[in-house]
């Protein structure tokens, strides 16, 4: 089982509660980024592109409640930057645990074993290690070596001391389906709690913007990646709803939902899409009564829009239509390992 049953049910409740209360623009996960600074300096990643002043920023634990709250959606992801490197992570987390939030915490994994020490397994709080392939595909992407074993070795701790794991994959245009299979494969032995995948999106402060997939790219490289599982074959343990993997593939046909996955950092809350770099809002209630929301996802006609399939905007879709009574027994099946 990849997304737990508590989590499902919660979010499930929540999504027919807000329907019924007649709101639009729900959220369903709220990136929440505590820093941008990083101790990696990924080729795909614009985040270590800011300013030196904001890479020395930090939210406050304190910021990072009023947010949630302010937001109100159940799931928050945290990344960065490299989350752990925050001084009051600790605190955070906690904070976000107590007010049942459930919570998942990205890191590429170096600082993750150490840091163990400072956190209490919880239904609540998964840890998100980011695994862009085995060894040499990973310490090639990351553009260091030996990221990946320690990675691995933080995996396998985490996992014996009664934390929940899952892993984050980004999918390049370069990528071979057979050693992504290969990969996924290995994934299964370590016990997770389920794996994250989604292919690499256009991100205007990246340094390679070369690898970064179309639209027809995607879905032929997913639909051959990911051809085993659905034959039923591979029994792979995605923590994913599986209409987002049918959308990969090009078996379902869904627009953006950009609202579904607000991003809350220490600019401010950041206009949709984060992808997008457009600036910042001050407060939630600005970011949803004063965007256009119109203006984005595959149907609006935004060219920067056209190719994008990246999960943030289009998890929160399969979600919303994963509740339609027709879908809701695959739903339910993938919970249950169906």
């Amino acid at each position: 089982m990849g997304i737990q049953l508590q989590q499902a049910v919660t979010v499930g409740k929540y999504l027919v509660t807000q329907r019924l209360m007649g709101r639009k623009h729900v959220p369903l996960v709220l990136m929440l980024e505590p820093l941008f600074r990083c101790n990696l300096a990924c080729s795909g990643c614009g985040k270590i592109q800011h300013p030196t002043e904001v890479l020395k920023q930090n939210l406050s634990p304190q910021q990072c409640f009023d947010a949630v709250e302010e937001c109100g959606a159940p799931v928050v992801s945290i990344p960065g930057g490299e989350p752990l490197l925050h001084p009051q992570i600790d605190e955070i987390v906690r904070g976000l645990v107590q007010r049942k939030k459930f919570v998942y915490l990205c890191t590429n994994g170096i600082l993750l074993e150490k840091s163990l020490n400072k956190f209490e397994p919880s239904p609540y709080l998964t840890f998100s290690v980011h695994l862009d392939g085995l060894q040499e595909q990973h310490d090639k992407c990351v553009d260091r070596e030996g990221v990946f074993e320690k990675a691995i070795a933080a995996i396998k701790t985490a996992k014996q001391q009664g934390f929940r794991v899952t892993t984050n994959t980004t999918v390049f245009q370069d990528a071979n389906p057979q050693e992504i299979q290969e990969f996924f494969d290995y994934l299964e032995t370590l016990n997770l709690d389920g794996m994250m995948v989604s292919p690499g999106y256009s991100y205007d402060w990246a340094p390679d913007k070369d690898n970064f997939l179309k639209r027809e790219q995607t879905k032929a490289l997913f639909r051959e990646i990911l051809s085993p599982w659905k034959s039923g074959a591979k029994k792979w343990n995605f923590n994913h709803n599986p209409l987002f993997l049918e959308f990969l593939m090009g078996d379902q046909d869904f627009d953006c939902t950009p609202w579904g996955s607000p991003s809350y950092s220490v600019l401010g809350w950041q206009k949709p899409c984060y992808l997008l770099n457009e600036g910042h809002f001050s407060s939630y209630r600005e970011l949803i009564d004063q965007t256009q929301w119109s203006n984005y996802g595959k149907k609006s006609g935004n060219p920067e829009c056209a190719d994008c399939m990246v999960h943030c905007g289009y998890e929160p879709t399969a979600a919303t239509v994963a509740m339609q009574p027709e879908n809701m027994g695959k739903a339910i099946g993938a919970l249950f390992g169906g």
